[in-house]
């Protein structure tokens, strides 16, 4: 940021703005010290908005604090957010989580490290009805945990394939990544999820393929189970199927917006709560309740970050960066790569959500002036969001694991076990660096 900054001072662009570098260091100790004493990241980043909006402009706060705001929470799109987020409530709160785990686990007992298996596909088809990564990765926490008791796994591979399988819980359509990148960046949320199928699949067989070489992890395959009763187990995942056809399949089929199918996936999780006889008014108020401090705390952050992010887009310095970057003696997967790098970095110290609001105004012009897709770089940069949230040692997923835990062991086993499935994350990323069809192909199928 200072490098950027004086970068404006020097060469006079940025609308003819003089940086001057002591306001620079001020702004910088200043968002220092909001890090290191832990204030909320919203209002740490709205008021490093105003702070650097009073340093580095002449133009009132009040002239443009309205609109700032009043731009992200009016938008329609954004709707989805709290709509997803209270669906998912509503199906944990009716056992439907419980359900899929065990219908999943009759078909993969059988597997070396079964249940290891099971944490991943079923994190996965959970993931297809929640649209984040937390709620995936404490909703299937919570399920999973005690079937290890006395089952022999090591701990740390427990840890890990449940950390990963939360992962997947923005990547997987409906992500709510997604949802925040289109509003951020004006593309399709649809594409998007189109775009995510192919990676989805690539990463959770890189998980798979993970647990299947740590062969000391796990016990013995278990028993044979008689195949009339698999298919028994099957009735378990009808209603998490149905959900998945009308909240994915209404938005593909091009029949609703994805904050349609939102609502129609709350007015689907109701329906499965009355059937499974677990609806009352105090279990939806209970789940309005925590969609409610969710959504505010997504809410805040994206107000604190808009503010700042038109504070630096009026400064000029995305078209700079954009101009810098696209004009080194780099070829353009190299400085895509720097790219990459650079959210790895951040994402071992900083929140995945408050990470992809705060970069991508700045970010984004750079790589479409590299000229890559920006549909192909919103499921990279979702990964890379991902990868953030199981990143020790600030990733929350493993926070949230160690949190649900009741066998006393300490964080550490987290970390450790989530390594190797960072790893092939990111050897994910690399391969859709080489062969970015791996996320177009199936847009491009779908067409216009």
């Amino acid at each position: 940021m200072l490098v950027v900054f004086l970068g404006l001072s020097l060469t006079g662009t940025g609308g003819g703005v003089d940086v001057p570098i002591s306001a620079v260091l001020l702004l910088l100790g200043v968002f220092g010290g909001f890090f290191a004493a832990g204030i909320y990241v919203g209002a740490a980043l709205g008021v490093l908005g105003l702070l650097a909006g009073f340093a580095f402009s002449d133009r009132p706060f009040w002239t443009f604090l309205g609109q700032t705001a009043w731009s992200p929470s009016s938008s329609f799109v954004l709707v989805a957010v709290p709509l997803f987020l209270l669906m998912g409530e509503i199906l944990l709160r009716a056992g439907l989580s419980e359900r899929l785990y065990r219908a999943l686990n009759l078909w993969l007992n059988r597997m070396p490290g079964g249940l290891l298996h099971t944490n991943i596909v079923a994190s996965g088809v959970f993931s297809a009805i929640s649209g984040s990564s937390v709620a995936t990765a404490a909703t299937m926490g919570s399920v999973a945990m005690p079937f290890f008791q006395g089952r022999g796994y090591d701990p740390k591979m427990v840890m890990g394939s449940l950390a990963a399988g939360g992962a997947l819980g923005n990547l997987i359509p409906p992500g709510i990544t997604f949802i925040i990148y289109a509003l951020i960046t004006e593309t399709s949320v649809g594409a998007l999820y189109l775009a995510a199928v192919g990676p989805s699949i690539l990463v959770m067989g890189l998980f798979i393929a993970v647990i299947l070489l740590k062969k000391n992890a796990a016990p013995p395959p278990g028993p044979v189970i008689p195949l009339g009763e698999k298919i028994r187990g099957l009735v378990g995942l009808i209603p998490t199927i149905l959900l998945i056809l009308i909240v994915l399949g209404t938005i593909y089929a091009g029949l609703a917006t994805p904050t349609e199918s939102a609502a129609l996936g709350v007015v689907a999780a109701i329906g499965i709560a009355v059937v499974e006889r677990r609806f009352s008014f105090r279990m939806l108020h209970a789940s309005a309740e925590a969609t409610a401090r969710n959504t505010a705390m997504i809410g805040l952050i994206l107000l604190g970050a808009y503010v700042l992010n038109y504070v630096i887009t009026m400064l000029g310095v995305p078209q700079m960066m954009a101009g810098l970057v696209s004009g080194l003696p780099l070829p353009p997967w190299a400085i895509m790569a720097l790219i990459i790098g650079f959210y790895l970095a951040l994402g071992t110290f900083m929140e995945g959500f408050s990470m992809i609001i705060t970069t991508i105004p700045v970010i984004f012009p750079v790589v479409t002036a590299l000229g890559y897709d920006p549909i192909w770089f919103g499921v990279v940069v979702t990964m890379l969001v991902e990868i953030a949230l199981i990143s020790p040692p600030d990733g929350t997923v493993l926070y949230v694991l160690q949190g649900l835990r009741k066998d006393g062991g300490a964080i550490g086993d987290v970390f450790a076990g989530v390594l190797p499935f960072v790893a092939v994350y990111i050897l994910a990323i690399v391969l859709m660096m080489i062969m970015p069809d791996i996320a177009l192909w199936l847009p491009r199928a779908a067409g216009p």
